[in-house]
């Protein structure tokens, strides 16, 4: 028998296509059907008590991280970055509310005023930053934890069209370079510098320099990268060190070709040609 999905509003069953993209029919939608009998008070009050922890430790962010940010005003009405994350903020309250239309509809407008495309249904913890941000896509099942840096252009994508777990899941302390890509449902340790233009799609382990494409592991430490933290671009060049490496080799083949060449010059210089000595 097949499983049906139903309405999450109005309990009717969903259409074969409607239910591999939706959890309301097209009347809950349309006519925006959502009670206020159905929040939980408690709930909504401690979501609501997040914003505003979330709005204090984002503002913060910035000036912790971006040495620019000079005032709380220039902060909230000059860095698309913080507007999007405020805006996300708000649309998640409703998204985690359950509530239909309006949190895709928050975040269609801060991608209009920002460039930075961030899906309500998105988790994101403390501390966390976009640096100029134009460009930047976080997708619907992405979870991101504390005092995490994106720079612009950043993707944390999807590589599957069904409704599961199909984006990035990312840990605390960790600073993504620009135009950096992480695609998939792939899970990036605590303490990682992944560099810019990366494309990662393979689990990365705590304390881990990623770079290149795909993104490969460049070096692992045991000590944490530093909370304010903008090195993003003094990374290691994997292709300079490949080529700095077979150039030591060669020059080593070299020098022991020549050592030998000049060894067997004198013995036979030493010898004579006929063997027989000088």
């Amino acid at each position: 028998m097949p499983e049906f999905v139903h309405c999450l509003k109005c309990g009717s069953r969903l259409g074969e296509k409607e239910q591999e993209y939706m959890t309301y029919c097209s009347e809950c939608v349309l006519n925006l059907n959502f009670q206020v009998t159905d929040l939980d008070m408690s709930r909504m009050s401690e979501n609501l008590q997040k914003i505003l922890d979330f709005f204090i430790s984002d503002v913060n962010s910035a000036f912790n991280k971006d040495p620019a940010a000079i005032s709380l005003l220039e902060v909230l009405t000059c860095y698309p970055g913080i507007k999007a994350v405020l805006i996300y903020r708000i649309s998640h309250f409703f998204w985690e509310l359950g509530m239909p239309f309006i949190p895709r509809y928050l975040s269609e407008i801060a991608r209009e005023m920002t460039g930075i495309e961030i899906h309500p249904g998105a988790k994101i913890g403390h501390d966390f930053f976009i640096d100029h941000g134009g460009g930047v896509v976080i997708g619907e099942t992405a979870e991101i934890g504390d005092n995490v840096t994106l720079y612009q252009g950043v993707v944390l994508g999807g590589v599957t069209t069904k409704r599961v777990k199909r984006h990035p899941t990312l840990g605390n302390n960790i600073v993504v370079g620009t135009g950096a890509k992480i695609l998939g449902p792939v899970k990036i340790g605590d303490n990682v510098k992944i560099g810019a233009n990366s494309v990662v799609v393979k689990d990365i382990p705590p304390n881990s320099v990623v770079v290149g494409v795909p993104g490969k592991i460049i070096s692992r430490k045991g000590e944490k990268i530093s909370r304010i933290d903008l090195s993003h671009g003094d990374l290691p060049d994997p292709l300079a060190i490949t080529l700095s490496k077979i150039n030591e080799r060669l020059e080593f083949l070299e020098n022991k070709i020549l050592k030998e060449k000049r060894t067997k010059d004198e013995i036979e210089i030493y010898y004579g040609l006929d063997g027989e000595g000088i």
